[in-house]
């Protein structure tokens, strides 16, 4: 099976990680004795803030998965990559966990490229992070920027 999830898709979650994007995922399920493999395997692109300037930027992502899918009598998340659901059911809505698969694809930082950012921003932002020798500094800052400089 093929999905192409678009704007409209990730609009009808309402997660604030993700608003936007184009990402094709395609699924195979694979008949075991007593449990269900399905596999994920998920490229494209999705709209993330930039963690700089928090400014709208594309985000490619690319992930392969894979969940055990078995019966039992109640629905159950039974741990990363185990799902039980109702025999009588016998269905499983894929919505929720390609978007998770998606959204863990995203690296945790994620930054315009250099020159990218929102000039605004940038220039915002380093009136209160950088400062020349010989300068006060605002202390709430200097821990941060002692963080950032061990990076």
């Amino acid at each position: 099976m093929e999905y192409r999830l678009d704007d409209a898709y990730f609009e009808s979650l309402g997660t604030p990680e993700v608003k936007k994007g184009c990402v094709n995922v395609f699924v195979s399920i694979n008949k075991e004795i007593d449990s269900f493999i399905f596999r994920f395997k998920i490229r494209g692109q999705v709209i993330v803030p930039c963690d700089r300037c928090l400014d709208d930027m594309v985000q490619p992502v690319s992930s392969d998965e894979q969940i055990t899918v078995k019966f039992g009598e109640e629905y159950s998340d039974e741990g990363e990559d185990l799902v039980v659901i109702p025999e009588l059911e016998g269905v499983i809505d894929l919505s929720w966990i390609m978007y998770e698969f998606i959204a863990l694809a995203i690296p945790m930082k994620h930054v315009h490229e250099d020159g990218e950012c929102d000039a605004k921003m940038v220039d915002k932002l380093n009136e209160h992070f950088l400062v020349s020798d010989g300068e006060k500094t605002d202390p709430r800052w200097d821990a941060l920027k002692a963080a950032f400089d061990n990076n």
